[in-house]
């Protein structure tokens, strides 16, 4: 848990200091108690990326359950990235877990994922086709007054990156085909975990979780979600503890979602995590924003951007928190 301000001084990255030995335990025994009791599930099924925190997840699955009883699947697709399939691969053999590969390409391309979202695409680029490759990227709420404001870049066959301003059914209509991938991915986890009766790990940290970095019944689906209370940073304190490869610790976050490399900050988050990280705890817990800037290298009025931008996102994003709405409740259920 975090240290309280008085014992760490004055604010800064230590005061997301955790006990790492003292957290994975907390979650591993946390995770049985969920799993036996209110689940009654065997195991547990997630999903493997490469990146940090569905190793540390996978990491305290096995912490929990044994390795026996965790089942990883890793779910390229057109788009993906071939370092998240060896990364991935890496995990489970450091951590001895079984795993297959559910290549979900064919099946995206069958939905017309691609297809729809080349469609719109080509809207603003009639030329967009084989060959070419793209991403979305966010403007810095640090520029932009707080406002979230997205863009299409686009790299033709030689090389050449164009950025377009998009009208909003050509952005609705992008992020929509591509929450496929997601929800694709989530169909096959639930099938695994159905026929052995494992419930399901997802994998978000609390900026992900705070800010709505998912996609309903897509990554935002999941029967347990044991890191969503902490932080980026005290994830990877986590990683170094319990035996996560270096070279995953070392790896930028990213998306791994569109066909061009994307960072997490540039598609989503104003600032890299380990800012973010202060600026979302200096909001969490009232800390002033000149305190707030000193540590993050920001000045208040920034600072100030930061946090209008996370409330813009909470705001956003709640419904994605939100089961089904009923018309009465049903008290028995």
């Amino acid at each position: 848990m975090n240290m309280p301000l008085a014992q760490t001084g004055s604010f800064g990255a230590a005061t997301l200091t955790i006990d790492p030995e003292a957290e994975a335990t907390r979650i591993s025994a946390a995770l049985r108690s969920q799993l036996t009791g209110t689940l009654r599930r065997r195991g547990l099924v997630l999903g493997l990326s490469g990146g940090v925190d569905s190793s540390v997840s996978a990491a305290l699955a096995v912490r929990a359950v044994g390795a026996k009883n965790v089942f990883a699947l890793f779910m390229p697709e057109d788009d993906s990235d071939p370092e998240s399939l060896r990364l991935g691969r890496l995990v489970a053999e450091t951590f001895g877990i079984s795993a297959v590969v559910e290549n979900i390409g064919p099946t995206l391309k069958a939905m017309g994922c691609y297809e729809r979202r080349d469609a719109f695409i080509r809207e603003l680029v009639p030329e967009y086709g084989a060959g070419w490759a793209c991403k979305i990227v966010i403007a810095n709420a640090l520029t932009n007054e707080g406002y979230n404001i997205s863009s299409l870049v686009v790299q033709d066959p030689e090389g050449k990156q164009t950025k377009l301003r998009m009208p909003p059914h050509v952005y609705l209509g992008i992020v929509a085909s591509t929450n496929m991938k997601q929800r694709t991915r989530k169909q096959v986890e639930y099938f695994h975990a159905d026929r052995l009766n494992y419930a399901v790990i997802g994998t978000p940290n609390r900026l992900e979780y705070d800010q709505g970095f998912f996609v309903k019944n897509g990554d935002g689906a999941a029967d347990v979600k044991p890191i969503a209370h902490l932080y980026k940073s005290q994830v990877y304190q986590l990683a170094a503890h319990l035996g996560v490869p270096e070279e995953i610790r070392r790896r930028p976050p990213t998306t791994d979602t569109y066909s061009l490399q994307q960072t997490q900050e540039e598609f989503y988050f104003s600032l890299p995590y380990d800012r973010m990280d202060l600026c979302l705890y200096g909001l969490n817990n009232g800390i002033a924003a000149e305190e707030v800037g000193r540590a993050a290298g920001l000045t208040a009025e920034q600072v100030g951007r930061v946090w209008t931008d996370i409330a813009s996102k909470r705001k956003t994003t709640r419904y994605l928190h939100s089961g089904p709405l009923l018309v009465d409740p049903v008290p028995e259920v």
